[in-house]
């Protein structure tokens, strides 16, 4: 009779009716624990898995991490409800926690994916060494149609477990797509205007562009599908329909290989027996200097005899692009142009006129 009357330590304790708070004390302490060494793993394999070369690797572990601490307590959070509702002999919570389940699951996973092509992004878009640096617009285009990809995807998805019929939505968007067409035309205008940028390439994010037909230059900072974002040179932000670049011209000068010289410079008639000696030398000088390119077109010609001057024309074409160091090197080329002309003891011409006096003033002066 002893022995019947004796309990289990833990049953004394804690009635039988409460037995649920200890199995989900158990779960909470399980989902801390493998949050916990997921974390201690991801701060562990991180920064080796940063030093390859490969882009994927450090970004799958990194958009993963979050996603699965989320998984873990998520997990822990079910069956924690089908403890509770099993104690309490209630089917209807089982029901309802089951198809939380599969919806929270879908919404964890597009998360990680989410987050995945986002680091991938983030991973191409930095130089690594030894290789070519990845276009930014491109890996930028792919990177947006993946990400739409990925959510129509799981809109789809989450719609069919919602009990919302697909195959509803489609009929009525082949039904309305006439309808939908007329009234989103500018949208899907800049819709195509953005693919064509991202197919014809004529510039990229960082390009400087300009357009003869618009009021449009400036540094390209951002094209999505809708519209581009352009830094003017006196920073402002300026936002262009990408419909627009459809029909216009767009002038691209970060694509170009040299930057052109190309001035007259006058001389006095009196210093006319100079202006051979002052040309050649002139040229001789460009043929040497270090940032002129000599495959391009270089001259130096008179090309004019002006009222007051007898003009030469200096044409040639620097190595750099770059418009401040192209700013010194037209400099340095003027200056020394105009060492050589006092040098030979010539003059820039000013404007001037000379009057003859003839008639009853000439003879009182």
């Amino acid at each position: 009779m002893e022995s019947e009357n004796l309990e289990p330590w833990w049953e004394q304790l804690i009635p039988l009716s409460y037995g649920w708070v200890i199995e989900v004390f158990i779960i909470i302490f399980l989902s801390l624990i493998l949050s916990y060494i997921a974390t201690r793993f991801y701060k562990k394999a991180y920064p080796r898995l940063q030093k390859t070369h490969r882009p994927w690797d450090d970004a799958l572990l990194k958009a993963l991490i979050v996603p699965l601490k989320g998984f873990i307590w998520f997990i822990g959070f079910i069956v924690a409800v089908h403890m509770i509702a099993w104690h309490a002999e209630d089917k209807s919570y089982v029901q309802v926690v089951s198809g939380l389940r599969e919806i929270g699951i879908i919404i964890l996973f597009v998360w990680f994916l989410v987050r995945f092509i986002r680091q991938i992004e983030l991973n191409l878009a930095k130089p690594r060494p030894g290789k070519r640096k990845l276009d930014e617009t491109t890996i930028r285009a792919i990177i947006q149609l993946l990400r739409l990809s990925v959510l129509i995807t799981a809109g789809l998805i989450l719609m069919q477990e919602f009990g919302i019929p697909v195959s509803g939505i489609v009929a009525f968007g082949g039904a309305g797509g006439v309808a939908v067409g007329f009234a989103a035309k500018d949208l899907l205008a800049n819709f195509f205007g953005a693919l064509m940028i991202f197919l014809d390439r004529p510039f990229a994010i960082g390009d400087w562009v300009r357009s003869p037909d618009r009021n449009i230059e400036g540094t390209v900072e951002h094209i999505s599908w809708r519209l581009t974002r352009i830094r003017t040179f006196d920073k402002r932000p300026l936002y262009v329909p990408n419909s627009v670049f459809l029909n216009i011209s767009i002038e691209n000068p970060s694509r170009m290989h040299n930057r052109r010289i190309l001035t007259n410079i006058g001389l006095r008639y009196k210093d006319a027996g100079k202006v051979q000696a002052i040309v050649k030398e002139v040229e001789e000088m460009l043929k040497n200097h270090p940032e002129i390119d000599t495959s391009k077109t270089l001259f130096v010609h008179v090309v004019n005899f002006g009222a007051s001057s007898i003009d030469f024309q200096i044409y040639t074409f620097t190595k750099t692009t770059n418009w401040i160091h192209f700013q010194a090197v037209q400099q340095d080329v003027f200056l020394k142009t105009l060492d050589i002309i006092h040098q030979k003891g010539a003059e820039i011409a000013v404007p001037e006129r000379t009057v003859n006096l003839v008639g009853e003033y000439s003879e009182k002066r």
